[in-house]
């Protein structure tokens, strides 16, 4: 009788104190995610007020102080001495047609083995799972080699065909993880209303997929885009350079660098990234929690 008189006493009295825990709690989670934010936003901050610095300033005066005036000949500066244009061109037909070719790919073979099941389909899973683990140094050699025969040096299509190959594994992951979501009487109803596997896949798994195609992109997309590997081993004619080796073109005489203008070229070529994530942050988080858990 005691305990159940003195009950109700200790739950108001403890129910202030876990209200002031709790709020304490959300105070220094608040507090957290702030600090990592400024970790995260303030090299970009950076990069872009230095971009616009003058180059005397940031040669003679602190780096990191507030610039006394803002100055757009670093772009100029920038374009003039690099073509980067050019690289910035490169580097959109190398990631443009390696997402296509990641996206079809990486979703007509999880497609295959979660909807079709055809025999043997966990192992041909399993390999392409195994092939997340493979690193990209390995295959350098030998696929040099093998351009050299066929004459696919200084083209794109080495740069794309090592980026299509690494990327599959994760894709058809993300993939087979997202179809696993879809319902299977959907596939059974188009079946009875005469839909083969062909319509079946661009009719209802592709619209169905719009998130993950967008998250699949964007992932490696990152990657493609900043691709360096690849890039400086198959690549040597300066037509064909891409943004991470085109930003070699300012390292000057003794290893001199216009770092205003470095930063410059670094700007333009981040924000596509940056603007794409903005756009579309919704999408690719959605995706990637959709197409990385199950249950």
């Amino acid at each position: 009788m005691t305990t159940g008189l003195h009950a109700p006493v200790a739950a108001r009295v403890s129910g202030p104190e876990r209200r002031r825990r709790l709020h304490l709690a959300r105070n220094f989670a608040s507090l957290l995610v702030l600090l990592i934010v400024i970790v995260q936003v303030y090299p970009l901050v950076w990069l872009f007020v230095t971009s616009l610095r003058p180059a005397q300033e940031f040669a003679g005066g602190n780096a990191f102080g507030i610039p006394s005036a803002l100055t757009w000949d670093n772009y100029a500066r920038a374009f003039a001495s690099a073509d980067l244009g050019r690289y910035i061109f490169n580097s959109l037909v190398v990631t443009g047609a390696s997402s296509i070719l990641i996206v079809l790919l990486g979703m007509m073979a999880a497609y295959a083995i979660q909807v079709l099941g055809f025999k043997g389909s966990r192992i041909v899973m399993g390999a392409f799972l195994l092939g997340i683990i493979v690193p990209v140094q390995i295959a350098l050699v030998p696929l040099f080699i093998n351009y050299s025969r066929v004459g696919l040096l200084n083209t794109y299509q080495s740069m794309i065909i090592p980026l299509v190959g690494f990327a599959l594994p994760t894709s058809v992951y993300l993939f087979v993880s997202f179809f696993e979501y879809i319902p299977k009487e959907t596939y059974e109803a188009a079946a009875l209303d005469g839909a083969g596997p062909f319509r079946v896949f661009f009719e209802i798994t592709m619209p169905l997929s719009t998130n993950t195609v967008i998250t699949v992109v964007f992932v490696n997309g990152i990657f493609i885009w900043n691709d360096f590997i690849f890039a400086n081993t198959f690549v040597f004619e300066e037509t064909m350079k891409t943004i991470p080796l085109g930003l070699q073109n300012f390292i000057g005489a003794m290893g001199s660098v216009d770092w205003t203008a470095t930063f410059a070229a670094v700007c333009v070529t981040v924000t596509p990234l940056l603007l794409v994530f903005l756009i579309m942050n919704k999408a690719i988080i959605y995706g990637l929690e959709s197409g990385a858990t199950k249950g």
